[in-house]
C-alpha cells in the first residue's frame, strides 16, 4: 500500500487497538524463583496512548493473556478498552463496534503473530511491529521498523497523529 493510502487511512482512525505479548512487549516472559511472572514495557509506548489521547484518540489492549502486569499497565496509561483473555479476537472487535458505533474503517489494529492475522483483516488500519511473524506481516498495511517491546505502538501513534495533523 503506497503511503497516500496508509495516510488516508490513519486519518480515519479514532480507536487503536493492540496485543499486548509481542507488541507492547518484546514477547519474553520472565518467572522469579516463585514462578512470578513479569513483562517489560516500553515507556515510548506509553507516551504513545497519551499523545493519541491527546488527539481524542482511544488506545486499547485485546490479548489472549490473562496478566496481572497488562492489568498494572492498563491502568498506569487509563487504558479505556482493555481486554483479556481474549481467545475469539474478532469476537471481541465486533463487540467493541457494536458498544462505541466505531466502524471498522475507524479503527486501527497492531498485532504480530498468527493470532492476530484475522482482527488485521477486520480494521481501517492494519499494523505490526517490526520484528512480527511473517503471517503477521502479510496482511498488515503498516509496517513499523520498531520491534515489539521497543515503541512500535508509538511509531503507529505518531504516524496516525501526523496523518491527522496535516504534516
Amino acid at each position: 500500500m503506497n503511503l497516500a493510502d496508509l495516510t488516508a487511512r490513519a486519518r480515519r482512525i479514532r480507536l487503536v487497538l493492540t496485543d499486548c505479548d509481542g507488541v507492547l512487549t518484546d514477547g519474553g516472559v520472565y518467572y522469579s524463583e516463585r514462578g512470578e511472572e513479569m513483562k517489560r514495557f516500553s515507556i515510548r509506548d506509553g507516551m504513545g496512548v497519551e499523545r493519541l489521547r491527546a488527539q481524542g484518540i482511544i488506545s486499547g489492549i485485546m490479548t489472549g493473556e490473562v496478566s496481572p502486569s497488562v492489568r498494572t499497565r492498563a491502568a498506569k496509561l487509563k487504558i479505556e478498552e482493555l481486554h483479556l483473555g481474549i481467545k475469539d479476537k474478532p469476537a471481541c472487535l465486533r463487540e467493541i463496534m457494536a458498544r462505541t458505533g466505531f466502524a471498522a474503517e475507524e479503527i486501527a489494529f497492531i498485532g504480530d503473530d498468527t493470532n492476530d492475522v484475522e482482527i488485521l483483516g477486520m480494521v481501517g488500519l492494519a499494523a505490526c511491529p517490526g520484528d512480527a511473524t511473517s503471517f503477521a506481516r502479510a496482511v498488515a498495511d503498516f509496517h513499523c521498523h520498531t520491534p515489539g517491546g521497543h515503541g512500535c505502538f508509538r511509531e503507529l501513534a505518531e504516524f496516525i497523529i501526523a496523518a491527522q495533523s496535516g504534516e
